[in-house]
This record gives structure tokens, C-alpha cells and sequence, in this order.
């Protein structure tokens, strides 16, 4: 039977809109230092940390091969550093198969982005498009965004009014949540006066632009319960990509993210999703994709994705009560955040936002244009 793998502790900065006082290598080691202060861990080659993973970006570090610039806040100058782009949660993905393959025993996974830094997400986004026949034609994250909304909306029954419920709900959960700073409530008017991205979509419906970092503690089951008597233990992960291009795809399918839940599922020994989470954390970058997501994780049913918003369905399913992504975490850590905040969660660290007793959670990842790439992940505790 394979190891057992636990998260030991969590540790994030503030996110902020633009953290211009601090380089990303200053944010990392603030997490770093925390990390090691609740643990007792060192780099040391006897039952130390063994692995460390990065995420970044090169593009939103504005530096190519951003991560050597990480290794000496790692700890990895004369160890093994790896690195994870694009998507967070495939970094704890990362750790679990290093620690299951018997390569190490503790894992540091740390992740850093400064959105604030380009002039715009969309030039870097921009990028991740085909440089001869998609990109030529502007397309960037939003716009694509764009169209798959206009999909799910005539799919689902989702309009204006169910977006501005769920970006207000996101910005008044944001105030019970430490880690948020500089982020106003909203109305619901505000909300659907603020000026469109691409239709449907408009301003206020996006995640904004967030500056931070974030760790975690992983280790085998017999280290775990040397560190901490409260491990997290990772139950079952999954990942799938759909297509390069948005015309070979069905943009309201949910395709991916139904392979990637259903393998998650699998592996957690859960056959019936429905009542199986008392948290759920989405990685909603802009608002259409909570009920969408939730629809594709089995926990909404099909196409019903509005009648679960006037139901109110968020809050009966404890969804995002960190507020999401919806409340500023950049676009590369939203799933690592997501397992932060789930992981938090199941240890009783979530502060005003906890969910009494909370034994089970689902933390879920997403990137790529119009949701091409998800990962899930089941936690658990003891």
C-alpha cells in the first residue's frame, strides 16, 4: 500500500493589490520562516526537508527560469529544487508522487506571483495562445472567459443577477478572512453597473489582481505525526486537459473537470459526491465559473447552476467561506490557495470563517483558457 501523505502546516502572506514594498523572493521568505517556526523543520540531510518545489511564472516574474532565483529562500542551493508553472495545486500533485515513490520523506511547497507587476494580466495571459492563429486575433484569458460564459449562461439559466449574488457573497466573506486586505464590499448594483470585460462579463466579475505567497508542510505518514498532531492527509487527486484550441472543444461540457473530479473520487474511495465535503474550495476566477465548477465537480446537477444560486446553494454547500479566489489570490496559486484554505480548514485554523468539526474537503485548481486544465484534490483528517 502506498504511504500515506499529510500536510503538516500552511502558511500565507497577506494578498494584496500590489505588494510594492516587497520583491517575490522577500514574500517567500516570510513564508518559508513561518513554515519552519511551526514545525521545528530544517534543511538538514537528517530528516529534514528533502524536496522543495516552487511556483512561479517566468513571464509574471518578468525573468526567464524564475526559480533560480528561489533556490537559497528554498533552501535548495545544494538540494533538489523543482519547479511548477502555471498551476498550483499540481505542485501538492508534485509532492504526493515524490513522497509515495519513497524519493523523500518532507516536502516544502511554496508558491510566489506579483500580478502587480505587468501592465496587464491580459498581455501575460495573451501569451498562452497559439502565436499563429489565436493570438494574432487578441485573444487573452478574459475573452475567452467571455465565451464560455456566453455557453454556460443559455446551458445553466445563469444571468447578471446570479453573478452579482455570488461576487457580493465573495466580497462580504473576504472581511472574515485575515489574509485579504484592501478589498470593498460591494453591492449587487455596483456589481452589475461596472463596465464590461467581455460580455457577459464585466469588471467586477473577475478576480482581482492579487500580490502574495503561500506554503505548505508535507511529509509520509510517520513523519507527519512526528510534526504535527494534526495532519490533513491527501485522500485522492486528479487532473485532465482538454484541447489546445477553443473551437475543438465544447466550452460548457465541463469535460476536464468531470474526468478530473471522477478520478479524485476514485481514488478517495468516495462513490457518492453529492454529501460527501463539509468545505468546498473553488478556484473561481470569474463569477459564472462557482456554479459552473461546482456543476462539473458532480456537487450541483447539470445545467443547474442558477436555480442552485436563488436556492441558495453556496452557502448550504460551504463553498469558498475564505472567499476565493473572488476575494484576490493570483491566477497561477489559486488552487495551492484552495488547499491552503481547505487544509486550514480541517485543522481548525480558519479563524472567523471555520466550519465547526469539519472532517472532509475538496480543494480544486484550474488554468488555462476557458478551463482547460483541472486538478482536484480530496482532503481528509483523522
Amino acid at each position: 500500500m502506498a504511504r500515506r501523505v499529510g500536510i503538516c502546516a500552511v502558511a500565507q502572506t497577506t494578498w494584496e493589490r500590489d505588494k510594492w514594498s516587497q520583491r517575490f523572493q522577500g514574500m517567500a521568505l516570510e513564508v518559508l520562516e513561518d513554515l519552519l517556526a511551526r514545525t521545528g523543520l530544517t534543511f538538514s540531510e537528517d530528516g529534514g526537508i528533502g524536496m522543495s518545489i516552487s511556483v512561479s511564472d517566468d513571464i509574471f516574474d518578468a525573468r526567464t527560469i524564475s526559480d533560480n532565483a528561489m533556490t537559497d529562500v528554498l533552501g535548495a542551493h545544494m538540494g533538489c529544487e523543482e519547479k511548477v508553472a502555471q498551476e498550483g495545486l499540481q505542485a501538492l500533485y508534485y509532492g504526493l508522487a515524490a513522497i509515495r515513490s519513497g524519493h523523500v520523506d518532507v516536502v516544502l511547497v511554496l508558491g510566489h506571483c506579483k500580478e502587480s507587476q505587468p501592465a496587464s494580466r491580459n498581455q501575460v495571459t495573451h501569451m498562452a495562445f497559439d502565436p499563429f492563429y489565436t493570438r494574432p486575433v487578441g485573444l487573452d484569458f478574459t475573452a475567452a472567459a467571455g465565451l464560455q460564459a456566453q455557453a454556460y449562461a443559455a446551458r445553466a439559466g445563469v444571468g447578471d443577477r446570479h453573478l452579482a449574488q455570488v461576487v457580493v457573497r465573495a466580497r462580504q466573506l473576504a472581511t472574515r478572512n485575515l489574509k485579504i486586505t484592501g478589498l470593498p464590499v460591494v453591492t449587487a448594483a455596483e456589481v452589475l453597473a461596472s463596465p464590461l470585460l467581455a460580455d457577459p462579463l464585466r469588471e467586477l466579475h473577475a478576480y482581482p489582481v492579487s500580490d502574495g505567497a503561500v506554503g505548505l508542510i508535507l511529509a509520509a505518514e510517520e513523519r507527519a505525526r512526528e510534526i504535527t498532531d494534526r495532519p490533513v492527509w491527501i485522500a485522492g487527486v486528479g487532473n485532465c486537459m482538454d484541447s489546445f484550441f477553443l473551437g475543438d472543444r465544447d466550452l460548457a461540457s465541463n469535460f476536464p473537470l468531470r474526468q478530473a473530479a471522477a478520478r479524485a473520487y476514485r481514488r478517495a474511495g468516495i462513490d457518492h459526491p453529492q454529501n460527501a465535503f463539509d468545505v468546498v474550495e473553488l478556484s473561481d476566477q470569474y463569477a459564472y465559473q462557482q456554479p459552473m465548477w461546482m456543476e462539473g465537480l458532480g456537487l450541483v446537477p447539470a445545467g443547474g447552476g442558477g436555480a442552485w444560486i436563488d436556492a441558495g446553494g453556496p452557502e448550504a454547500a460551504r463553498v469558498n467561506l475564505s472567499g476565493g479566489m473572488l476575494a484576490g489570490n493570483p491566477l497561477i496559486l489559486g488552487g495551492l490557495v484552495r488547499a491552503a484554505e481547505a487544509a486550514l480548514q480541517l485543522r481548525g485554523e480558519a479563524g472567523d470563517h471555520q466550519v465547526p468539526g469539519a472532517r472532509r474537503a475538496l480543494a480544486h485548481g484550474v488554468m488555462g483558457p476557458a478551463g482547460q486544465f483541472h486538478t482536484v484534490a480530496v482532503l481528509e483528517r483523522d
